[in-house]
């Protein structure tokens, strides 16, 4: 009888860390797609596709790029870090603050 509780004991445990595990997960997804959040990686993008093409168009040398992928990978972490701080959003003023910072790197490629 004890052995069957034991294995019941650790199915238990098992069935509530997957649901806790997709419940953090169907979180996270949800938190990545948050409006805020997704303007500003939405405009990171644009950026990156931008610096691509001035790249491939033989209008910035690859080294300029790197250094522009660099900032963007800063202003990418920093927006995941504000999230982390706010349980996967960021707010009004943080999105303002990274739009300043993405306004800056946008006017360092060409148009």
């Amino acid at each position: 009888m004890r052995y069957l509780d034991k294995s019941m004991l650790a199915a238990a445990a098992s069935i509530i860390a997957i649901t806790a595990s997709s419940a953090a997960f169907a979180e996270s997804d949800w938190s990545k797609t948050h409006p805020r959040r997704d303007q500003v990686n939405d405009r990171l993008k644009h950026i990156d596709q931008r610096v691509h093409t001035e790249v491939k168009e033989g209008d910035m040398s690859k080294q300029q790029a790197k250094a522009l992928y660099q900032q963007d990978h800063q202003i990418r972490q920093e927006e995941r870090d504000m999230a982390s701080q706010n349980n996967g959003h960021i707010s009004k003023q943080e999105q303002h603050t990274l739009n300043q910072q993405e306004n800056a790197l946008s006017k360092s490629v060409g148009h």
